[in-house]
């Protein structure tokens, strides 16, 4: 009998919505189109239209020592080609977030292949080869896991995602790579990831609105669902911290359990 991975128990909407972030069988909504230049232009890691810089040459041209496990993992396409590694990194603001730092990491290694990702407290970093990390940050920017008000790409100063929102509703950031364009009614980007100035701005699209962000909630609230009522999740995490704690000090203590 084939596995099917349960993914994520529970059936209200923020359980369900968690559960369509984390299953690569799920197709992701897309709600606008970022130019190929402007994904590369906002990673700020090579210039549009350059060559990819290589660590190794391409797997065909290697002659390697048989290893059956290569037999068994499909290289990703950066890896079959030699690629180095880069990175991406957002930031997602504590006010309704349509996605977080922690569901960010399940999200990775769910539906991309490849991948070294660390969790941080307002922050996710995806590590992966280069031409790799541009496609899944097409994904992560054009899909509805991407709110331009309140989700942002950062390669450094990430700081402000517990912080007010601007009168136009967007996320604080020190270093001001973005802004709202009051004719575009768009959030567009002045600068990089690294904070470098752009040429020409990027629009990224429109911030969602209130009624959307609750519908796409993934936290937890008393205004959209209330933890207490996710009985099975706190058993469950309940279970992990004694086995944890008890088994840490004393294994033993966890026999027949």
């Amino acid at each position: 009998m084939d596995y099917e991975p349960q993914i994520y128990p529970g059936a209200e909407s923020v359980s369900e919505r968690r559960r369509k972030i984390m299953d690569p069988d799920r197709r992701l909504l897309k709600l606008r189109d970022i130019p190929d230049d402007d994904v590369v232009t906002l990673l700020g890691h090579r210039t549009p239209g350059s060559l990819y810089s290589s660590v190794h040459p391409p797997l065909d041209e290697l002659m390697e020592p048989y290893d059956p496990i290569k037999l068994l993992v499909e290289p990703s396409p950066g890896a079959r080609a030699g690629d180095r590694m880069r990175f991406v990194q957002f930031v997602d603001s504590f006010w309704r977030p349509v996605v977080a730092p922690w569901l960010r990491a399940r999200l990775y290694f769910n539906r991309f292949r490849g991948v070294d990702t660390v969790i941080y407290s307002g922050r996710e970093i995806l590590e992966m080869r280069e031409r790799d990390v541009e496609a899944a940050t097409r994904i992560l920017i054009e899909t509805e896991l991407f709110n331009p008000a309140r989700t942002a790409l950062r390669g450094l100063t990430v700081h402000g995602h517990a912080l007010r929102l601007d009168e136009n509703g967007l996320m604080f950031d020190a270093r001001r790579r973005y802004t709202y364009d009051k004719e575009l009614k768009e959030v567009i980007y002045i600068k990089d990831m690294h904070a470098r100035i752009l040429d020409e701005p990027i629009p990224v699209g429109r911030p969602l609105t209130e009624k959307e962000l609750m519908d796409m909630d993934i936290t937890y609230r008393w205004d959209t669902r209330q933890y207490k009522s996710r009985t099975e999740i706190l058993s469950v995490i309940a279970r992990i911290a004694k086995f944890r704690i008890n088994a840490g000090f004393k294994p033993d203590l966890m026999n027949g359990r």
